[in-house]
């Protein structure tokens, strides 16, 4: 029995030894005929990083100045990004505080992995997408706050700025008991120094004569200097103060807040910041713009163009008064929303300056 066991034994090993060289051969064919077919496939026009995003999805990436939490620009392109994920299901990536000379890395480096769209939230990352788009004609590459494009893959879009510094103005005045108002930004750039000569504009237009205080902080980071821009103005007269500083325009809020008079929100509904404070936010809703332009893109549609959206379009609009809304008399709010609806008919013309 014993020697009947063994032979039971020696005959099962030589049997997996038997399966093992099978197994053996087999795997070396295999990687034999994978070798062979090797030519063909390198013959192929597909490239490997558009391989890599048919496996992952429809990928979206974004790139923002600033930190994505600031309550003002870099939020609300992070809002887009959101936006675009839920609504397109895309495969989304961000990266924040990306500086001007950090920007041709990040922005080669999402189109060396395979993504099909690459946001650079400002007109200052157009010039090295413009340069890196040549590199990847499979990749599309939008600028936000810009007015440029390249064939073949080079778009932009931009809020026209002017017209909500309009409305903000508009409202400002209409809301002012004192007859001053003052508009503070952060930053000399076009998406701000629109947004505070449409103010003015638009103050002046809603009630004449009425004295309005701009200021250009030179920072959207430094909310102590905000503050104390707009504190200087509210010493002057100024009862409803707006500031157009990203994260620094938070300042100006606290400023209005500790001196007890009104503040309009920009870019977003800032209301939830002071609800005793602001009144009403106008918002330049770049998630929709951004959302809409990607859906261009995935579905074929989309053109080497730049678009300018604004209150016609529906990407620049009034929030609610919220805790305002018994104590506004009707008729300012009437007069706010009659402005609102010539922007957009196009009755009244109010441009962004490049």
């Amino acid at each position: 029995m014993k020697q009947q066991e063994n032979g039971r034994k020696r005959l099962g090993k030589r049997s997996r030894m038997r399966t093992s060289r099978l197994i053996a051969l087999l795997l070396a064919l295999t990687l034999l005929l994978a070798g062979c077919g090797g030519n063909k496939a390198a013959g192929t026009t597909a490239k490997p990083e558009a391989e890599a995003a048919g496996k992952s999805g429809f990928k979206v990436a974004l790139l923002t100045p600033g930190a994505v939490n600031d309550n003002g620009w870099n939020s609300v392109a992070y809002n887009g990004l959101l936006k675009i994920k839920d609504v397109l299901g895309a495969d989304t990536q961000h990266s924040e505080k990306v500086g001007q000379s950090d920007a041709a890395e990040f922005i080669r480096g999402y189109a060396q992995d395979g993504f099909q769209v690459v946001i650079g939230h400002g007109f200052e990352y157009a010039e090295p997408m413009m340069e890196i788009a040549k590199e990847f004609p499979d990749t599309w590459f939008l600028v936000t706050s810009a007015a440029v494009s390249q064939e073949p893959n080079v778009a932009s879009i931009s809020i026209n700025n002017r017209e909500q510094g309009y409305l903000m103005g508009t409202a400002a005045a209409l809301l002012s008991k004192s007859g001053k108002v003052a508009a503070i930004g952060g930053t000399d750039i076009p998406p701000i120094t629109n947004s505070v000569a449409g103010f003015k504009e638009g103050a002046e237009a809603a009630v004449p004569g009425i004295e309005v205080f701009t200021a250009m902080t030179g920072s959207n980071d430094d909310i102590a200097k905000a503050k104390e821009t707009a504190i200087s103005m509210i010493e002057k007269g100024a009862d409803v103060v707006m500031a157009n500083a990203n994260a620094a325009g938070n300042g100006g809020i606290e400023a209005a807040k500790q001196k007890g008079v009104l503040s309009i929100g920009s870019n977003v509904d800032l209301n939830a910041l002071a609800p005793d404070t602001v009144a009403v936010s106008v918002i330049q809703d770049y998630p929709a713009a951004m959302a809409s332009v990607v859906k261009d893109i995935k579905e074929g549609r989309m053109k080497a163009e730049p678009k300018m959206l604004g209150v016609k379009e529906g990407a620049v609009y009034l929030s609610p008064y919220h805790g305002f809304e018994s104590s506004i008399p009707q008729a300012v709010k009437d007069k706010i929303e009659a402005v609102f609806v010539s922007l957009h008919s196009g009755e009244l013309q109010v441009k962004n300056e490049q």
